[in-house]
């Protein structure tokens, strides 16, 4: 599924289908659709992860960024069945660890409390819901 048909179940819209061009994921796209986040199936979350997660690093310090702010509510728990976030390889585990860890502890970061909320429910050491 991509973002812009998960926008659209958000939406109450007709689910349109995949297109090369229209869902060609840039910033904009991510920005634009970043509703849709949360309607992703698991293949598809993890299909959008890296792009989201780069695009977060990039607005460290824009507090505007809903596509930053959908992301990091799709990385709090509860996991979702079939699983998100147990449907990731180590490799990838680390890639969102290292971006919260970014997100939460980088001075001038708009992102310090939402990241350290998802650190310490499910992606920190110790976390509360793991």
């Amino acid at each position: 599924m991509s973002l812009r048909a998960g926008n659209a179940i958000d939406d109450h819209d007709e689910v349109p289908p995949f297109d090369t061009v229209r869902d060609e994921v840039t910033a904009q796209y991510l920005e634009r659709y970043c509703c849709g986040i949360h309607h992703l199936d698991s293949v598809s979350w993890r299909f959008y992860l890296p792009h989201l997660l780069q695009h977060a690093l990039r607005n460290c310090g824009n507090a505007a960024s809903n596509a930053t702010d959908a992301l990091l509510e799709s990385l709090r728990p509860p996991d979702r069945e079939p699983p998100r976030f147990r449907s990731l390889s180590a490799a990838e585990e680390r890639m969102v660890i290292a971006t919260l860890d970014t997100l939460a502890f980088t001075d001038g970061s708009e992102w310090t409390e939402s990241a350290q909320c998802a650190l310490e429910e499910y992606w920190g050491p110790g976390a509360i819901y793991r």
